[in-house]
């Protein structure tokens, strides 16, 4: 299960003026407002930008990238580029999304890192073909169920079954159903045409069906 991160005020504190403004009841566009007059943001409203949406962060990181043991630093990286960059937030309405976005083109730069400086064989990579990848087969070697799940029991399924997923799949199924982005603000982030997203996302869903299976079928 993901286990929540806490994204550090510390690294940004020192860049924020500090003042009393109060902000418990403010909405979301104007606690942006607030963050986008003056030089700096205003700390106080900043401050009640991450306590509001700090899971959400954490949710898109863990989905993402759901084995690595560093996603706090991450989620402290994605408050720091919101800091220096939400003055170019044009709408404010649109903050969470793209909160999302931050954190998501903050995740393949690192994993383009990642991918230059280690390159082990992975038997989690999918090969690459002219689409992109080739799907493969998992053979499951959980035992069939012997009575009806619970529903928190097919979450957990779930939360598995997305996390196996190759990463281009486990991207694109997580912006796609998690974060409820359209076909083509996924292809302006991933980077690929609308057709090989659209693709991805059926493939993506077709695993997890199979996958799932025995679940649905119990």
């Amino acid at each position: 299960m993901s286990q929540p991160i806490s994204a550090s005020w510390s690294a940004v504190e020192v860049m924020v003026p500090q003042t009393s403004v109060q902000v418990d009841k403010l909405s979301n566009y104007d606690l942006v407002l607030q963050c986008q007059t003056g030089h700096r943001p205003e700390r106080a409203a900043f401050a009640e930008l991450m306590r509001r949406h700090q899971s959400h962060v954490d949710k898109v990181l863990y989905h993402l990238a759901p084995d690595w043991q560093d996603r706090s630093d991450l989620a402290q990286e994605v408050w720091i580029r919101v800091y220096r960059n939400i003055k170019r937030l044009q709408e404010p309405v649109k903050f969470r999304g793209w909160l999302s976005r931050i954190a998501t083109n903050l995740f393949y730069d690192e994993l383009r890192k990642r991918k230059r400086n280690a390159a082990p064989l992975s038997l989690d990579a999918p090969l690459s073909v002219e689409d992109g990848e080739v799907d493969w087969e998992i053979a499951s070697d959980a035992p069939g169920p012997v009575e009806e799940m619970t529903s928190r029991e097919f979450y957990d399924q779930l939360k598995l079954a997305i996390a196996d997923l190759p990463e281009v799949f486990r991207t694109t199924i997580v912006l796609r159903e998690i974060e409820g982005m359209a076909y083509e603000e996924i292809a302006e982030i991933t980077g690929v045409s609308l057709g090989t997203v659209k693709s991805r996302i059926a493939r993506a869903r077709l695993r997890l069906q199979e996958q799932l299976q025995p679940y649905l079928e119990g």
